[in-house]
């Protein structure tokens, strides 16, 4: 029996790869985990599988900033098995696990759970992001250093703001100290207390207590400042208003150390789609307006906003069909942060070559990891993307636990039909009914 490792070669695709502005026609050849060949005509006797890419294109694996995986204590939500079928299926290799779990990953034991969890599910790479504070409750700072050398790669209290400034700038600090990002959730509850939509016509109209836009953009402007005072990295979460966008744009000219992300609903979707009461349509930070969407489409186009993330939020039917006013916050997103950015680049707003940044590289960067390119050497992880296939979205081709999603019955146009995983293939075949 022979030891030599598997061979992939991929045959023929446009190779984009941002990290090293290549974007060419083209063949890719791997041997056991990691990349051994780019470059035209490749032949490598007879590999042991071998992948037609003519038409499609190939990109490093996709990296999510920003997925919530439930596990532990949501398992009825959804498990890490789950999630990351979900991001196969939607194009991810790698995905960031908040820590808003039950209990919630403020310490090693808890973060070792989930990337044992990782392990046993054998799918896509997952990178823990450890508690800012004990218990999510914004009071007490979480033991950073031992999170860190549990694994993990960020820290967040996402899920809910560190409101104290005190508290938020060590936290600030010791991130420095540890070189990793805190990601924040940008939200004053004296200003959100009770909103279920955005402050506006629509949420009068519809008698529902808003959330005005100054709940993100004051702590946007106050994290700005703390990042300027301590020199750390921070990473904004989930952008979704014009004011932040504008706030982000001016502390980069400042050459203050801040990225940003935002998510396929913030610049596919508004307010207006409440209207309905269709509680897939409410999350946190809420739906803005259309100028909203459009100086977040901005934010994208000018370099403003680095990342796409997908906020993945999954919750069970029964809790998403209680009236609106009480069902829980957020949607799903892995499946569909593909297609849905794609559409970027079908309005001209960014590049091919541009999107797959935002998706790969630069989330790469943000988390301080050799990730998200196609360099010789590197490690295997890369996505293979139809860019031409339309398909519809349906509860039943869902890989989540949960189908929360304001998408159902969108038919979209784009999608990935293949990850390789540290060298492992895996498809996706979709069958339409």
């Amino acid at each position: 029996m022979s030891d030599a490792p598997s061979r992939i070669l991929i045959k023929g695709g446009r190779i984009i790869d941002p990290a090293s502005g290549k974007d060419a026609i083209g063949d890719l050849l791997i041997e056991g985990e990691f990349i051994r060949e780019i470059g035209a005509h490749l032949t490598c006797g007879k590999p042991h599988q071998q992948i037609d890419a003519t038409g499609k294109i190939v990109v490093p694996g996709l990296i999510d900033l920003h997925s919530h995986v439930r596990e532990p204590g949501f398992e009825y939500k959804e498990t890490v098995a789950t999630a990351m079928e979900a991001a196969v299926f939607g194009g991810f290799t790698t995905i960031c696990a908040m820590p808003n779990t039950s209990p919630p990953n403020d310490n090693q034991s808890v973060t070792e759970f989930i990337l044992d969890k990782a392990k046993v599910a054998g799918l896509s790479h997952l990178f823990p992001v450890g508690a800012i504070t004990k218990g999510l409750k914004g009071e007490e700072m979480a033991e950073i250093g031992d999170l860190v050398e549990a694994g993990c790669v960020a820290i967040s209290d996402d899920g809910f703001p560190v409101m104290n400034s005190g508290i938020m700038r060590r936290a600030m600090e010791y991130a420095k100290i540890f070189d990793i990002p805190v990601i924040d959730h940008c939200e004053d509850l004296n200003l959100s207390a009770g909103g279920v939509m955005f402050e506006g016509p629509i949420s009068i109209s519809l008698g529902l207590k808003g959330i005005p836009a100054a709940s993100e953009s004051v702590m946007v402007a106050r994290d700005i400042a703390l990042a300027e005072l301590t020199g750390a990295r921070v990473h904004l979460a989930h952008i979704s208003t014009a004011s932040s966008v504008h706030l982000i744009r001016e502390a980069k000219r400042r050459g203050i150390l801040i990225t940003a992300e935002t998510c396929p609903h913030y610049f596919m979707l508004t307010d207006e789609r409440v209207s309905k009461f269709d509680t897939n349509a409410k999350m946190k930070p809420p739906l803005g307006t259309s100028e909203d969407c459009k100086e977040i489409r901005i934010g994208l186009s000018d370099g403003t906003i680095d990342a796409i993330a997908t906020d993945h939020a999954p919750h069970a039917i029964q809790e998403k069909e209680q009236d609106f006013d009480r069902a829980p916050f957020g949607i799903i997103g892995l499946e569909t942060a593909l297609s849905l950015s794609l559409a970027l680049v079908n309005d001209g707003l960014l590049t091919l070559s541009e999107l797959v940044r935002k998706l790969t590289e630069n989330p790469a960067k943000i988390l301080g990891k050799k990730i998200g390119q196609l360099g010789i050497g590197q490690v295997a992880d890369i996505t293979l993307i139809d860019p031409y296939a339309e398909w519809t979205v349906k509860e039943s081709l869902l890989k989540s636990k949960s189908k929360n999603s304001p998408f159902i019955g969108w038919t979209l146009k784009g999608r990935a039909t293949a990850v390789i995983i540290a060298g492992m293939l895996h498809e996706n075949r979709l069958c339409q009914a």
